[in-house]
């Protein structure tokens, strides 16, 4: 199994389409066995599920994230944790021990943030949920 996370400074970015690094945790046996910080090359919302499948991803946990990009990752097999926020390790931990709080309705249908806005719940009222 691999589960990647929207990465920055430890934490889970939150917004998918804009993140521009991956955790990505090898697990077997229900543990950890390694990790590693990816860069996206600059790829964003859709495509990034294409990145994810090359990695041989199968499990994201991210914040925000829109609805093509929700299709995508269907579309590829790869499970969705969304709505998540916090530290990434500690997330990884919750979702192998089936402890992990999460949004199965996640979404996000706007691209037209101010820069430096980010995903999440946070009440910022352009329908982030």
């Amino acid at each position: 199994m691999k589960v990647a996370v929207t990465y920055e400074d430890g934490m889970i970015f939150q917004h998918f389409g804009h993140t521009q690094y991956f955790k990505v945790y090898d697990i077997a046996d229900g543990k950890v066995t390694g990790a590693q910080v990816v860069g996206t090359n600059g790829q964003g919302h859709g495509a990034l599920a294409g990145f994810l499948l090359s990695g041989q991803v199968d499990t994201l946990i991210c914040g925000g994230i829109g609805g093509g990009a929700k299709a995508a990752l269907a579309e590829a097999g790869i499970r969705l944790y969304g709505g998540v926020s916090g530290n990434a390790d500690e997330a990884v931990q919750a979702l192998l021990a089936g402890t992990l709080g999460y949004d199965p309705n996640v979404h996000c249908d706007h691209h037209d943030h101010e820069e430096g806005h980010s995903c999440g719940g946070h009440g910022c009222g352009k329908n982030c949920r």
